[in-house]
């Protein structure tokens, strides 16, 4: 975890390297002052020599400004070391999310994530910016001021050890109790993430439903178990204040005790005495910054090992060492395709697959729920991988293409769709960043989206809040088709993307696509037979396997599972909306 994490430093390394070397200047200088006063006294006051102040006086001066000067050095340095380490391991993360197939996705939430990416990555950077000022000024000055102290008085500076000590072994007890708590703080934000994406997401659900006192109720369950953690964390590390208080006012109390019996028997000065006390409040006020130390390092420790885990898991899927180019066309086999989502599920989601759709074809794939239709078009475009046999586009193993070049060819459209916030245009771009307006307004053209576009107040231009909210189901729908066709792509897979789309419509999308990319593959899944009705052949989907892959005339003939969906919906007069009228 901390090789993993270091390594984000990157460019800021000067500047992680300045901060200490400050702080140890800061150290230096403040050791020094305690032994200048002590001159001053015994050398200048005691002795009523005005030019030996005045003289070391200056010095003093000189040492206050330098060590100044150097504190606010390490305070420039540590904040650009500490800012830039965040936003290393923000971008480190960002971009390591960006190479996951969804395999590596389904391990992490969506909540998690943005966890990560904000609150931990916060804690880490607070943590850094105070190890890097206080992990080496508080140990050196607690090690010189040890050090000055046994020189000026041995048996009186045997108070400050046996503070370290006790207060040492204070100070692990507390931080072992508390870092289980704070382990299990974090994971609580993942929950609190969620409950506020999932009710702003749903928003619409949730009024429709009269559902905000339930959403009320868990948010505040939420913060309640981040509360109690935190409550359960600090009600030990709150302890570290008193204990340390009561540590330094006790060594005060004993310096200053037994150090006046010492001046009185003439063993040490009145000004070295000083400078003990001086060095007393050094040593634990040190103590006092090292525990903090180790609190933040106990608190961050969890986030660590949850940033960590982003930046080292690896992409289940990666290139081939010498990947193929070039898709030849958009032919499609499968051969004794097996496919789990994980290695130790007990059942497979599909089995024993055999499939082969010619370039050019339009294939249906219709099957109850649950029946692997998205799953079985996941493996076109290598989302994820097959756990036996293979998958071949343009007669090549998909596993052998480049993953850019062959997702390029690959168009999806699912049911859910997704814009992004900003205008049309920029929307429709996603497909082809370098499109013109007129390959947009075509592309709309074939996907029924470009009259509906028109009649927006500001019509290409328009902007579109982030999920595309403003817009109906039905024109996001056609939307995120226009999208998937400027791709160009050799394969085109329209997951249930038509749902919410009127009948008379669908079938306008159809006929465009048709004639006007007659060359492309295209795959339609849908639970609509009336959106099927211009494939050349159609799979029918049971539990994982293929049932039947046939034209519709066939399996109205020999298919049970078809001819039973199509009776069920054709026996009502067929769909209700088949002459217009959008959901």
């Amino acid at each position: 975890m901390i090789r993993t994490l270091a390594s984000q430093v990157k460019e800021y390394k000067l500047p992680s390297l300045l901060t200490p070397l400050c702080m140890i200047l800061e150290v230096i200088m403040e050791m020094v002052i305690p032994l200048l006063m002590a001159s001053i006294i015994d050398g200048g006051v005691m002795k009523g020599n005005i030019g030996h102040i005045i003289r070391i006086g200056g010095v003093m001066l000189v040492a206050a400004l330098i060590g100044l000067l150097a504190g606010i050095g390490g305070g420039f340095f540590a904040a650009r070391a500490s800012t830039g380490f965040a936003k290393n391991l923000r971008a480190a993360m960002f971009e390591n999310i960006q190479t996951f197939s969804f395999s590596n996705i389904d391990k992490f939430s969506t909540s998690g994530l943005v966890t990560r990416l904000t609150t931990d990555v916060t804690n880490l950077q607070n943590t850094y910016q105070m190890m890097l000022r206080m992990m080496f000024r508080a140990p050196i000055s607690l090690i010189v001021a040890m050090v000055m102290s046994f020189r000026i008085s041995a048996r009186l500076a045997s108070v400050y050890l046996g503070a370290v000590v006790i207060l040492g072994c204070i100070l692990a007890f507390m931080m072992t109790r508390a870092s289980k708590y704070f382990r299990a703080v974090f994971r609580k934000y993942d929950d609190l993430n969620e409950s506020v994406q999932e009710n702003v997401a749903g928003m619409r659900v949730v009024k429709a439903f009269v559902r905000e006192e339930y959403e009320k109720t868990r948010f505040d369950r939420a913060c309640i178990n981040i509360y109690d953690m935190f409550v359960r964390a600090e009600k030990v590390v709150a302890l570290n204040g008193p204990v340390m208080q009561l540590a330094i006012y006790s060594c005060i109390l004993l310096l200053s005790w037994f150090g006046a019996h010492f001046v009185v028997a003439g063993d040490i000065t009145t000004g070295n005495l000083t400078t003990l006390l001086a060095y007393c409040m050094a040593i634990l006020m040190n103590l006092m910054m090292l525990s903090m130390i180790f609190v933040m390092l106990t608190m961050s420790a969890a986030s660590g090992e949850r940033v960590a885990a982003v930046l080292n898991e690896t992409a289940s899927l990666r290139d081939p060492e010498n990947p193929v180019m070039e898709v030849a066309d958009g032919s499609i086999v499968f051969e004794n395709v097996s496919f789990s989502y994980s290695a130790d599920s007990p059942e497979p989601v599909l089995r024993d697959v055999n499939l082969s759709i010619r370039a050019g074809e339009t294939v249906g794939i219709i099957g109850a729920t649950g029946s692997a239709k998205t799953s079985l078009v996941s493996l076109i475009s290598r989302l994820y991988d097959v756990t036996e046999g293979r998958v071949l586009v343009g007669g090549v193993d998909v596993r052998d293409y480049d993953m850019e070049v062959l997702r390029n060819e690959v168009s999806v459209v699912l049911q859910k769709n997704v814009l992004f916030s900003g205008t049309i245009l920029e929307n429709l771009r996603w497909g082809d960043k370098d499109a013109t307006e007129e390959d947009c307004v075509r592309a709309c053209r074939l996907a029924c989206a470009d009259e509906f576009i028109r009649q927006l107040p500001d019509g290409y231009n328009t902007v579109l809040t982030q999920g595309g909210t403003n817009v109906s189901g039905g024109q996001r729908q056609r939307l995120c088709i226009a999208r998937a066709l400027l791709k160009k792509p050799k394969i085109l897979i329209l997951d249930d993307s038509t749902s919410a789309v009127d009948t008379a419509t669908d079938a306008k999308i159809r006929r465009a696509f048709a004639e006007e990319i007659p060359n492309t593959t295209k795959i339609i899944i849908s639970q609509r037979v009336s959106s099927l009705g211009s494939a050349d052949r159609i799979i029918v989907m049971d539990n994982g396997r293929v049932s039947a892959f046939d034209t519709e005339e066939n399996l109205l003939a020999g298919n049970e599972i078809y001819r039973e969906i199509h009776e069920v919906q054709t026996s009502q007069g067929g769909d209700f909306d088949e002459k217009g009228g959008e959901l």
